[in-house]
């Protein structure tokens, strides 16, 4: 059982409140758009950290992490990219991909609204977990939440931060 939360969109702030999730978790998924380093750095003294670059990231960051991460977490597929689109409406660079090998689970960041869909056409679970950081358009910034366990996913939060100030 692997206890994982799940955040994107940082846009270079980190703050103790994402960090006390962290603590709590077994692992820490970004999905992108990390700003700046010391974000991933300080998730990284915490515990295990799986991300990816998003459009925002330079150079460093595309260096230290992929632009997909797909692996397996227990018995579950996992693929993380930054800009994937959603169930009906995949970004045309992966849609081959997901269309021959979708994973369980397909996780993305990049549009800062938090969605969880079922996408009964490749048999996968969807996940956004909106923006955890101050930039951007959102009024609320947010996490999820989950456990793996085998092969099932479950135990799904939402981690509603503040309003942005």
């Amino acid at each position: 059982m692997k206890k994982i939360l799940l955040l994107s969109d940082t846009h270079s702030h980190i703050d103790d409140t994402i960090l006390k999730y962290v603590a709590q978790a077994d692992e820490v998924w970004h999905a992108g758009d990390i700003g700046d380093l010391a974000v991933t750095d300080a998730i990284k003294k915490l515990k295990p950290l799986r991300c990816v670059y998003g459009n925002i990231d330079d150079a460093q960051a595309r260096l230290e992490f992929p632009l997909h991460n797909r692996f397996m977490c227990e018995g579950v597929d996992v693929w993380i990219t930054h800009i994937g689109g959603y169930p009906g409406k995949y970004n045309p660079n992966i849609k081959a991909e997901m269309d021959a090998n979708p994973p369980k689970l397909f996780i993305c960041g990049h549009s800062h609204i938090l969605k969880v869909i079922f996408d009964k056409k490749h048999n996968l679970l969807h996940m956004n977990p909106g923006a955890a950081g101050k930039s951007g358009f959102h009024q609320v910034r947010t996490m999820l939440r989950f456990v793996i366990e085998g092969d099932k996913i479950k135990d799904l939060e939402i981690i509603e931060i503040e309003k942005k100030g």
